[in-house]
């Protein structure tokens, strides 16, 4: 467990202690851009090996048993995560890095951050469906993560570009639905389509039938 708490220190803390602190900003402009790209991108590999292996050879303690009807409530719950990712990668993500700033459509008037919705959706489900130790420091670690990193990647935006940051920040919201809500915004459903909701749906499906080759555990 020693291993795995190490391993999940080293992932929380190259993602919110470097991704988007000002620390970033400092390496970025002694080695460049794309050079802290490829840098942050072999980091980010070798910590989640190492979080992975530390995974699997961790003792741990189961804390709970999920029931029946709970367990099929989690599998229900990962279909809008689906659905948040593959909107998060078929419409352009202005917090992105080299992506334009553009009045923002799709899945980001729904939230400018549906990636990491996705996984801490994701996190979360995994989180309560195994109830043991080892899985809540592992999948905890990706929930912390993808919660602070929201906020993370909004105020680099915002150091980046204010005016920018001002008119994205103004449209959209962290909270799904919060700026339609609020009216800062609309829903569009023509923006989204069947076809996000197919491919999210269809990748969900496949998951949950490939789940037991690929991670040896049945959802069920």
């Amino acid at each position: 467990m020693t291993m795995l708490l190490l391993a999940a220190l080293i992932w929380i803390g190259i993602h919110l202690g470097l991704a988007g602190t000002t620390l970033r900003d400092a390496v970025v402009r002694r080695m460049g851009e794309l050079a802290f790209r490829g840098v942050f991108s072999l980091l980010s590999v070798v910590a989640i090996v190492f979080l992975v292996r530390s995974w699997g050879s961790a003792t741990t303690a189961l804390l709970w048993v999920v029931p029946g009807w709970l367990r099929i409530g989690l599998v229900a719950v990962m279909l809008p995560a689906f659905v948040l990712f593959a909107g998060s990668v078929m419409v352009p993500n202005p917090t992105m890095v080299g992506v334009p700033a553009e009045a923002p459509r799709g899945m980001i008037r729904v939230t400018r951050h549906p990636m990491l919705w996705s996984f801490a959706i994701w996190a979360l489900v995994h989180m309560l469906g195994n109830g043991d130790t080892a899985s809540l420091v592992f999948f905890g670690s990706f929930l912390v993560t993808a919660l602070a990193g929201m906020p993370s990647i909004d105020s680099k935006l915002a150091r980046r570009d204010k005016a920018e940051w001002a008119a994205l920040s103004g449209a959209t919201s962290i909270l799904p639905f919060g700026a339609i809500a609020a009216g800062r915004n609309a829903f569009v459903w023509r923006e989204i389509g069947w076809k996000t909701v197919g491919v999210g749906a269809a990748a969900w499906l496949a998951v949950l039938v490939l789940h037991p080759r690929m991670f040896g555990v049945s959802v069920f």
